[in-house]
């Protein structure tokens, strides 16, 4: 799909569904793959509410696909223009549009999961030919299955607030992403003292003031090592889960004024898009299946509880907010449920 090779999926009991990722195809590859012209696009409900071509209940699941029919004057920029809100307030769109009924569902809605997946916007063309790869939809749903998480490997790694700590790598057969648990301190008999802290290189790594995650990272490592004994997660789900280059498109969004929550769904994503029964399936392979939670989200604690780890208490994780930060953190609290 990056390289704008055409995909196809198949789902039980439907049609074969024939994919070009909008964002890596050209005029030419679009000819190639429709060669007659007779192709549709397939774009989420929370992009096809952003273009209004969704009632809100329809939006209520962002995830769920749209099929948008092929006008007369449809052409590669347009498609281009319908699936990149980047574009929003520079190109006037030329509707009207009239969405279909999805004559594959399921398949439709794996791919959708596939373009997050592989970084790219959840936007189609659909209805061509001659695919590069065929997939069951159970292959997309596999890649993301925790139950086939395993541990790679353990190490003695002393970190600056932690000199004892032991490192622990985790990956699937599927997936290329390699999650960390840090073990800081001995077990004790008690439920350790956990974060579950998703990956974010502008945060960890760049010193990014946006958002909160270095310091809320720092702060949770110096937190673990007070109790006594813990773990921190690393989870490699940047951007909630819809990767970098989408966050960093959510930024640019978040320049034109939206907060964090619409850039997400204007670009076609749930608002968190994140799979906490991954942090479960490390925890239950590190033979921890009570814990104390480190955060102020509750979907992380529902997340937990629902794959089998109990969270004996809520521990609060709050850091002050700086100006940069101060709407983010606001959009948590006032629209995500974080209890701050």
């Amino acid at each position: 799909m990056r390289r704008g090779w055409p995909v196809a999926i198949r789902a039980p009991g439907e049609a074969l569904l024939t994919l070009l990722a909008i964002e890596t195809a050209d005029e030419g590859r679009l000819a190639t793959f429709a060669p007659g012209g007779d192709y549709a696009l397939l774009i989420s409900s929370g992009r096809a509410e952003t273009l209004k071509l969704t009632n809100q209940r329809a939006a209520a699941d962002p995830d769920a696909p749209v099929v948008v029919e092929k006008a007369p004057w449809f052409d590669m920029a347009l498609a281009t223009a319908l699936a990149d809100p980047q574009l929003d307030l520079a190109t006037p769109l030329k509707g009207p549009f009239r969405t279909l009924e999805p004559a594959q569902p399921r398949a439709m809605a794996a791919a959708l999961r596939l373009a997050r997946i592989a970084g790219l916007l959840p936007a189609f063309v659909v209805g061509g030919t001659d695919p590069a790869v065929t997939l069951d939809a159970a292959d997309v749903d596999a890649h993301e299955d925790a139950a086939r998480l395993a541990i790679a490997v353990r190490a003695r790694l002393p970190v600056a607030q932690a000199e004892d700590a032991e490192i622990v790598a985790f990956r699937s057969p599927e997936s290329a992403d390699e999650h960390i648990a840090l073990l800081i301190g001995q077990p004790d008999g008690t439920a350790p003292l956990v974060r579950l802290h998703s990956e974010c290189l502008t945060g960890d790594v760049l010193g990014s003031l946006k958002c909160d995650c270095g310091p809320q990272l720092d702060a949770a490592i110096a937190a673990i090592r007070r109790a006594g004994w813990g773990i921190l997660l690393y989870l490699r789900q940047e951007g909630r889960g819809i990767g970098l280059v989408n966050k960093l498109r959510a930024y640019a969004l978040q320049d034109q004024g939206f907060d964090t929550v619409d850039a997400n769904t204007r670009l076609g994503f749930a608002i968190d898009a994140r799979d906490f029964g991954v942090a479960a399936r490390m925890l239950v392979l590190l033979g921890q299946e009570r814990v104390r939670l480190l955060t102020n989200n509750p979907a992380k604690v529902a997340g937990l509880e629902a794959a089998g780890v109990r969270v004996v208490e809520r521990v609060p994780h709050a850091l002050p907010a700086n100006p940069h930060n101060a709407r983010y953190l606001a959009t948590k609290r006032d629209r995500t449920g974080h209890q701050l």
